[in-house]
């Protein structure tokens, strides 16, 4: 599934009648609906990383680990909510002139922007509150500071050449932090170096691949005189990215991404190369550093750099395709990816509980 793809599927309602309105618009079953769907349950799942630090450090043992990071979870995901509510109501008017935003419920009129500013700015005042009481001050202090970053980001960082590299990244790297945080877990230097360099890794690589597709796509535009290559032959494309579904995708990709044209396609690959030589080296010495004295029959840590390299090695044949415009559906849906990451995690597991 492209990136195209995946927006329609958030963006597009499932009926609009022949007047423009959704159904259900003034109903309230309809205007809890669009709620939710303006939240974006998609993206929920990159809250996940909240368990990164836990996992990192061996704490998922406990009930109370899990009660905490259970609310952490769903605190990160109303924060990120929060932002995509007041993202929608900003952007409503230029939302309606546009071929695909337009069927969002805020632009589409099934949730008033009223009621969008005030949801989100409720859920971004109440999250990180709830935090403060539930978790702690420093837990507290992540959200707030997560919520008033992505909403600079929506209002001016986006527009700004690398900048809006880093507010996607430190968002991801923050999401990893949140469970160290609310534990009171000590972060290695090594896992935020390694979740950092991962993460631009992820998010250059996405940038990455949707430079390619919309070059690929103005090229299958432009007029032309004879037949035209169609890209590398044998590059291997997640489910849904074939001819058919790439000839529909162009339309708002330039415009949802606008300063994606300000970049090049060698710089971005120039930086997810580098970050994934970041994440690559920053493990290996947290793995060699942590696991110099190895306890059980073997040295786990020390033998998860193995699949962690693989796994960074499979996703690059996507990103280097320009294939990896939609993470989720890379990592998901490829059995070999998922096989590394499985034998990761055994691996990992197995060094936690012999250390």
């Amino acid at each position: 599934m492209t990136e195209r793809s995946a927006a329609l599927i958030d963006d597009v309602p499932a009926a609009v009648s022949p007047a423009g309105t959704y159904p259900g618009t003034h109903s309230v079953r309809g205007l809890a609906a669009g709620l939710v769907r303006t939240a974006r349950p998609r993206q929920w799942v990159k809250n996940v990383l909240v368990l990164a630090a836990p996992l990192a450090a061996g704490h998922l043992l406990s009930a109370h680990a899990v009660v905490q990071l259970g609310v952490v979870f769903v605190l990160f995901t109303g924060c990120s909510a929060a932002v995509y509510l007041i993202n929608d109501a900003r952007d409503a008017e230029a939302d309606r002139a546009h071929p695909v935003k337009c069927g969002r419920p805020v632009a589409s009129g099934q949730v008033p922007v009223p009621v969008a500013y005030a949801a989100g700015g409720a859920l971004a005042v109440l999250a990180p509150a709830a935090a403060g009481v539930l978790c702690d001050t420093d837990t507290a202090a992540l959200l707030a500071g997560y919520v008033i970053m992505q909403l600079a980001y929506c209002v001016r960082l986006k527009h700004v050449l690398v900048v809006d590299l880093v507010i996607v990244t430190t968002g991801f790297l923050m999401r990893a932090m949140a469970g160290g945080l609310a534990l009171g877990i000590d972060l290695s230097r090594w896992f935020l170096i390694t979740s950092g360099f991962g993460a631009l890794f992820m998010v250059a690589a996405k940038r990455y691949s949707e430079l390619v597709l919309m070059s690929r796509l103005a090229e299958r535009t432009a007029p032309t005189v004879g037949p035209q290559p169609d890209g590398p032959s044998g590059a291997p494309q997640p489910e849904g990215t074939g001819a058919g579904s790439q000839s529909e995708a162009p339309v708002g990709l330039a415009a949802s991404r606008a300063l994606l044209g300000e970049y090049t396609t060698g710089y971005l690959r120039f930086v997810w190369q580098l970050a994934a030589g970041g994440a690559v080296l920053a493990y290996c010495l947290w793995s060699m550093e942590t696991g110099a004295s190895p306890h059980g029959w073997l040295p786990w840590r020390q033998l998860s750099m193995v699949p962690f390299i693989l796994s960074v090695l499979r996703y690059a044949v996507f990103a280097d395709a320009g294939s990896a415009g939609a993470p989720e559906d890379v990592i998901l849906r490829d059995r070999a990816l998922l096989t590394i990451a499985l034998a990761w995690a055994v691996l990992y597991v197995l060094a936690v509980v012999n250390r």
